[in-house]
């Protein structure tokens, strides 16, 4: 019985290397002089530190430029409010989205059900399982997944016949 798998997991490589070059190109820029600002991340947060809002604003533009430019869907990067830090600094904390939450997964198994088709889906911890007889309705069931209007990525894995 044909099958495939909905997830939601970020590439943390091309994350990283994004970070990089997000660091490479604020090393370089004349408006960040002098600012130690500085960016890491740490399992699936990253963490942005300068001393303004707007070198901020424009450290998370740099990020995202980078991570649309490295092919991640931008959808994964949850930026959580700003903190003071020491030195009359600020920091911001940066949330990489893993895994398909309860709600979203059951988001996905209602529009499976309500579209009509000859599929099952069935929730497996993180991911979504979408079962068929034929190879075209789960083919139509992505399409279907793709359009709809779900705010979390979504990628597909091992598509079975």
């Amino acid at each position: 019985m044909p099958s495939f798998d909905v997830v939601s997991s970020p590439d943390l490589q091309e994350i990283d290397n994004a970070i990089n070059n997000t660091k490479r190109e604020v090393d370089n820029r004349f408006d960040f002089k002098n600012t130690n600002s500085t960016i890491e991340r740490s399992d699936y947060s990253i963490t942005i530190e300068t001393t303004d809002n707007t070198k901020l604003n424009q450290f998370n533009e740099i990020l995202k430029n980078n991570i649309v430019r490295r092919k991640i869907d931008p959808k994964f990067i949850h930026v959580k409010s700003t903190e003071n830090a020491s030195g009359n600094r600020i920091r911001q904390m940066v949330e990489i989205l893993n895994g398909i939450s309860k709600e979203d997964a059951k988001k996905i198994t209602t529009l499976v059900k309500s579209s009509k088709m000859k599929v099952q889906a069935s929730i497996n911890g993180d991911e979504v399982r979408i079962t068929g007889k034929k190879r075209d309705d789960l083919q139509s069931m992505m399409e279907l997944l793709n359009q709809s209007d779900l705010k979390i990525p979504l990628q597909y894995q091992n598509f079975r016949d």
